[in-house]
C-alpha cells in the first residue's frame, strides 16, 4: 500500500514508518518543518509539507493514498486550555481524513488511550471515555469508527499511557523531565496506581497489521505490559539520575495529574490472539535503565 502517515516523526510515528517501510509499503508523511522533512527523507518516506491544521494538505495527502495512519497530536500538554487545543485539533484533522476516504473501503487506522475500568485491565471492548479531560479524544475516535457504515475501513489502535524506546517517551518520559527539572524522581498518590506500557517498534507492529487486516469499526489494544505501578516506575528514574524517589502532589503534573493518579492496567489479550501479535522488545523498567544522568 501507499500509505499517507501524520506525526511520522514521533517516538511512536518513527517506528510506524520504518515498519511499514520493511514491509513492503511506501509512506507518504506529513513533515511541519525542515528538520521533520529531512527525518523523514533520511527513512525512505516521501514528504508532503504542512500542519495537522492545514486541512486541504490532509485531504490531498488521503486522496493519493491505499490507506491512512493518523498519529500526529499537539505537543504542548502545560494547561487545560493547551491539551484542549490539541484534542480538537486532532478531532479536525480525523473528520477530514475520515470524510475523504467516504465510500472506497479503504483503511484509516488512528490512535487512541486505552481506557480506565475500575478493579480491572480494559479490555478491546471497553469503551473508550468520552469526558474528562480527554474526553474529547474519545469522542473523536467514535465518530470515526462510527465511519465503517459508509465505506471506510476505520480502526483504533490504544496505546498505553508509556510508549517508549531507549528510555525515552509517554507518561514515564514526562515523569522523567519533570524529575530532571525539580531534582526529585516525584509520583502522584501512594504509587501503587498502575500503568500499561509497549515499546514503540512492538507498537508499531500494530498499526501495520490494523492497517493490512483489522475489520472496519475494530479497536486494538497495543499494550506489552499490563501495568507497572508507578513507584517502581519513579524509583528507576530516580536510580537513573541519582535523584530521591519521593511521592509528590498530583498538581504537580498539571492537566495530567487527575489522569496519574490513577490505576489504569489494560490487556492486550484479545489482539495478540486476534492479530497474532507478540511484543518481542524490553519492558518498560528494562528500557528505563538506558536513561543517561
Amino acid at each position: 500500500m501507499h500509505v499517507f502517515v501524520t506525526g511520522g516523526t514521533g517516538t511512536i510515528g518513527s517506528a510506524v514508518v520504518a515498519e511499514l517501510l520493511a514491509h513492503g509499503h511506501t509512506v507518504l508523511a506529513l513533515a511541519r518543518s525542515d528538520k521533520s522533512a529531512q527525518a523523514l527523507t533520511d527513512a525512505g518516506a516521501q514528504v508532503l509539507r504542512g500542519q495537522l491544521a492545514d486541512l486541504d494538505v490532509l485531504r490531498a495527502g488521503a486522496a493519493q493514498s491505499d490507506g491512512v495512519i493518523s498519529l500526529a497530536f499537539g505537543s504542548d500538554y502545560s494547561t487545560d486550555e493547551a491539551l484542549a487545543r490539541s484534542i480538537a485539533e486532532e478531532g479536525a484533522a480525523l473528520a477530514v481524513l475520515g470524510e475523504e476516504l467516504l465510500g472506497s473501503d479503504r483503511p484509516i487506522v488512528t490512535v487512541s488511550g486505552t481506557p480506565w475500568v475500575p478493579g480491572r485491565p480494559s479490555t478491546e471492548a471497553d469503551p473508550a471515555p468520552t469526558d474528562g479531560p480527554v474526553g474529547g479524544r474519545g469522542r473523536s475516535v467514535n465518530a470515526l469508527l462510527d465511519l465503517a457504515s459508509r465505506g471506510v475501513r476505520a480502526t483504533a489502535v490504544r496505546m498505553p499511557r508509556t510508549v517508549h524506546n531507549q528510555g525515552k517517551g509517554g507518561f514515564a518520559g514526562l515523569l522523567t523531565d519533570q524529575a530532571r527539572r525539580t531534582g526529585v524522581a516525584g509520583y502522584p498518590g501512594d504509587g501503587t496506581q498502575r500503568w500499561p506500557a509497549v515499546h514503540a517498534l512492538d507498537a508499531a507492529v500494530v498499526f501495520r497489521l490494523a492497517l493490512e487486516s483489522a475489520p472496519a469499526g475494530t479497536t486494538w489494544h497495543a499494550v506489552a505490559d499490563e501495568g507497572d505501578a508507578v513507584r517502581d516506575i519513579a524509583t528507576v528514574i530516580g536510580r537513573q539520575l541519582g535523584l530521591p524517589v519521593e511521592q509528590v502532589p498530583q498538581e504537580n503534573f498539571g492537566p495530567f495529574g487527575p489522569i496519574f493518579a490513577m490505576d489504569q492496567p489494560a490487556s492486550s489479550a484479545h489482539t495478540r490472539q486476534a492479530l497474532g501479535w507478540r511484543p518481542t522488545h524490553p519492558s518498560l523498567l528494562e528500557d528505563l535503565a538506558n536513561i543517561q544522568p
